[in-house]
């Protein structure tokens, strides 16, 4: 029987694995940590934002052109109501919300990876953690063969590593986001040794650090429904509308990640600004109008009450200040105190970037070069019997289930195509 081994159990590899073991092939799923699916575990602050509801037009014209139509024949082939049947045949209750974003209706990720667990168990895969592959190699009429070991925080002494041979291998091994759940950029590193080109690594739906760090007892606070902005020398280079949040050295939060890796590119070409628009469904003129009409009906209040529909107190502390305002009531406001406060509502300055942590990041954009790979069987167009899936490939989609989505659809081409290929 032909012997596939895949290596990296995050979504990628898990539908990979049970995708080849169902074509009737002996696969073993290889995965350094102590369990599966670990970035499944934190994905959407650990509620499991597992796919997009919206037709498979929409969730490419999420991602770049190229990632678009590299991705265009997996999503057809395993689509997001594939994986939403998959997980609920595990009993796993999926909700969508407003926003078409996919969730498990228990807000917790840890149904959904037991639900996969369940499913590569099925279909016989035999599955190894603490399994860390050291050493890969291909061998001419003699398949591949890999090293592997548990990580030197089980045995320290190295002396347990065994050797696993096979016809065809599968590498979802990620990319560098969260280094503790595994991804530490193996994977690169042994496709750069082939022959493969790596495009540089680059964060991604990252938090931003600013130069300034946010005032003290402001990490936890968020921004509503603001649109964030992205400045380089007085042109707009990113924007993203949603919810922000302060942290203790930056921010955070969807609008933020949205833009993150815009900004992580950008900033080598200089200097970039964070503002936000908190009243972006009302133009200057209407928002003149609107504070103009609460001055008018409370000449005797602090100008604080009308900020608040804006911004929380603390922030809205900080635009009274920076409009010159601070502790007038309506009827002290100048016209130009006034337009002043308009402005600051309308572009309220959060920072200047100082990094954009990649480890940080729920994704990295990156990786093995696309054109290195066929997107019809996501086998290397260098090596046969060489097959690439998931983050590590150049890929990145925005917030949203789009990330996890292309791992599940590229792993299930990745997992079929090694079973089937002679």
């Amino acid at each position: 029987m032909k012997r596939i081994v895949v290596v990296g159990a995050g979504a990628a590899g898990i539908i990979a694995a049970w995708k080849a073991a169902r074509a009737g092939v002996n696969v073993t799923l290889l995965e350094k940590k102590e369990r599966i699916g670990f970035k499944i575990l934190i994905s959407g602050g650990g509620k499991c934002n597992i796919t997009h509801d919206g037709d498979i037009p929409k969730l490419l014209g999420c991602f770049r052109r190229n990632e678009a139509d590299f991705l265009r024949p997996s999503f057809h082939a395993f689509t997001n109501a594939d994986i939403r049947h998959l997980i609920e045949s595990k009993g796993v209750e999926l909700t969508v919300r407003e926003d078409g974003r996919v969730f498990p209706l228990s807000s917790s990720a840890k149904g959904v990876t037991a639900a996969l667990e369940s499913l590569l168990a099925d279909a016989g895969v035999e599955l190894r953690t603490l399994a860390a592959v050291s050493e890969i190699h291909r061998s001419e009429g003699e398949g591949w063969m890999m090293s592997v070991s548990p990580p030197k925080s089980v045995d320290p002494s190295g002396n347990s590593s065994l050797r696993i041979h096979s016809d065809a291998v599968i590498l979802c091994t990620g990319g560098l986001s969260y280094p503790g759940t595994g991804s530490t950029g193996d994977g690169w590193k042994w496709l750069a040794e082939m022959g493969h080109a790596i495009v540089k690594p680059r964060a991604a739906l990252a938090p931003i650090f600013l130069d300034v760090v946010p005032p003290n007892g402001w990490a936890g606070i968020a921004l509503r429904n603001s649109v964030l902005k992205a400045r380089q020398s007085s042109k707009e280079i990113a924007k993203s509308r949603g919810d922000m949040l302060f942290t203790h050295r930056g921010v955070s939060g969807p609008a933020v990640l949205d833009i993150s890796r815009v900004v992580a590119e950008m900033r080598q070409f200089g200097p970039i600004e964070l503002c936000a628009d908190l009243a972006p469904d009302s133009g200057y003129e209407k928002l003149k109008e609107l504070t103009m009409g609460w001055i008018r009906q409370h000449p005797k209040r602090s100008l604080s009450y009308y900020v608040v529909n804006y911004a929380p107190a603390r922030v809205a502390e900080d635009i009274l200040g920076k409009s010159d305002i601070a502790g007038k009531y309506g009827a002290q406001v100048t016209r130009e105190q006034r337009n002043r406060l308009i402005e600051v509502i309308k572009g309220y300055r959060i920072g200047s970037v100082q990094h954009v942590p990649m480890e940080k990041g729920e994704v990295t954009a990156g990786g093995v070069d696309l054109g290195e790979v066929n997107p019809r069987t996501m086998e290397s167009r260098l090596i046969p019997g060489l097959y690439l899936c998931g983050e590590i490939l150049d890929i990145a989609g925005p917030v949203g289930g789009y990330n996890l989505q292309a791992a599940f659809s590229t792993g299930y081409v990745a997992g079929l195509s090694a079973a089937i290929d002679d």
